[in-house]
């Protein structure tokens, strides 16, 4: 048997090949959009790729199905439950895939949507216990997937919750201790709440340490699994949607046109949204007026996501020689109306003096100075919830999860400066500048965030 797992970090992502090297079967599971690394590798070792499983209706990226089948010729497979406007193979619980010796089966286990499934991985078709199961968004490591993405419609959490329940606490901890464990996320997907760094576990580790596989009623289970999630970023419904859809396919080597200054701020007056890429240090030195910062080194897709709109062109301001990155990462999430990139930055900011400002950065002396001025900002805190349980707060902070803030906008005043603040200066560089984008004039963010302001010493705090 061939076994590889495929992981992305900035989307937390893992996707799967299995293969039987003597007949060279494979199927891929969970694929990501930009599909050739599966392809190389299938390539490389013989195999012919003839299956593409989706675990569910993937809401935090686009699943590269479609990429894959019009590459391979392969079927996909989805979920018997599953509707979607192309052609699938929808899997019931029980239904087997052979790939030669190499066997997988299929368990329905519904609660992350209603259609998901686990696959059961076989070394050999006769093992009395399987080699391992891919579970999706079913079982983390450390978590189950959330029951309240409002995902799937016409079901409410509450309902896929209590499907949940059964799909961890009966029918996955029904397996074998020594099963292997490997899901479709780890840590820092929104798609959970206390997901591992680790990328593999087994059902005995799980069922001993996760907290959601501890026997409990469905009640207690949904209580328990439902509270404390974080904000689901803006873009997770509309990819769950545009995963349900035929498409356009992604195609890399379609690279995003460069565009000189004048084109640039033509399409920017236009209505183009311009994403500005780089560290939010350089973004704070000079950037284009209204752009939004979204830094590549971190969770560029799933903030961008968060904080773009869905329908806007977007132009790119990326580090250097990295706008192919940039138009790849947005095109995971669905973001393919990438009009072009600023050609040579550094040359064309400087040629478009008059279009480029500074953005304002406050130490955290300077915001405890500010707050015991005559004319205190309003401080919001984007952090989510668990971190300002878990480390305290400024007091009189206006909380608004980034995850939260585009539609939450109306309850921020526009008469007050404002200081936003995340844990360290990351999110609150993503959040200040949206808030610019949206028209709010007097706008800063804190140099180091809530670990610099924690150093104080008396902050505020409650």
């Amino acid at each position: 048997m061939f076994f590889s797992q495929y992981y992305l970090e900035c989307l937390s992502q893992a996707s799967y090949m299995i293969a039987d090297e003597t007949t060279g079967r494979a199927v891929v599971v969970d694929p990501r959009r930009d599909v050739s690394e599966y392809l190389n590798d299938a390539e490389a070792r013989g195999f012919t790729v003839v299956g593409v499983i989706n675990t569910h209706f993937h809401a935090d990226f686009v699943a590269g199905h479609l990429e894959m089948a019009a590459r391979t010729g392969a079927w996909i497979g989805y979920g018997r439950r599953a509707e979607t406007e192309y052609e699938i193979r929808k899997l019931s619980e029980g239904d087997t895939i052979n790939l030669g010796d190499v066997t997988l089966k299929i368990m329905e286990t519904p609660g992350h949507t209603p259609e998901s499934i686990s696959v059961l991985v076989y070394e050999r078709a006769e093992d009395p216990v399987p080699y391992g199961v891919l579970t999706g968004d079913a079982l983390f490591i450390g978590d189950v997937g959330r029951p309240d993405l409002l995902a799937s419609v016409g079901v409410t959490a509450d309902e896929l919750g209590a499907m949940l329940h059964d799909s961890v606490q009966h029918k996955l901890m029904g397996l074998p201790d020594a099963v292997r464990v490997f899901p479709a996320h780890g840590a820092g997907s929104s798609c959970g709440k206390n997901l591992s760094t680790e990328l593999q576990s087994t059902i005995g580790e799980q069922r001993a340490a996760n907290y959601a596989c501890t026997p409990m009623s469905e009640k207690d289970f949904v209580a328990l699994v439902t509270a404390g999630q974080s904000a689901a970023p803006g873009y997770f419904a509309y990819d769950a949607d545009l995963n349900r859809r035929e498409r356009e396919l992604f195609d890399p080597a379609t690279a995003p046109r460069a565009l000189d200054a004048a084109d640039f701020l033509a399409r920017r007056a236009a209505g183009a949204v311009v994403v500005d890429a780089r560290d939010p240090q350089e973004f704070a030195a000079g950037h284009l007026r209204g752009a939004v910062n979204v830094p590549a080194d971190g969770r560029f897709a799933e903030q961008a996501g968060t904080v773009l709109p869905l329908d806007a062109e977007l132009l790119v301001v990326a580090p250097e020689d990295r706008e192919e990155e940039i138009a790849t990462r947005l095109a995971r999430i669905g973001f393919d109306r990438v009009a072009g990139h600023l050609d040579a930055p550094e040359e064309a900011l400087e040629a478009m003096a008059e279009e480029v400002t500074p953005a304002s950065r406050l130490t955290a002396g300077r915001l405890r100075a500010a707050l015991d001025g005559d004319n205190p900002p309003v401080v919001i805190d984007v952090r989510n919830c668990g971190e300002r349980g878990e480390n305290g707060f400024i007091e009189g902070a206006l909380h608004i999860a980034l995850g939260e803030l585009p539609r939450r906008l109306d309850e921020i005043p526009r008469d007050r400066p404002l200081v936003v603040h995340c844990a360290g200066g990351h999110r609150s560089s993503i959040a200040a500048s949206l808030l610019r984008h949206k028209g709010f004039e007097d706008v800063s963010d804190v140099l180091g965030g809530w670990a610099a302001w924690s150093l104080l010493s008396t902050p505020a705090t409650a």
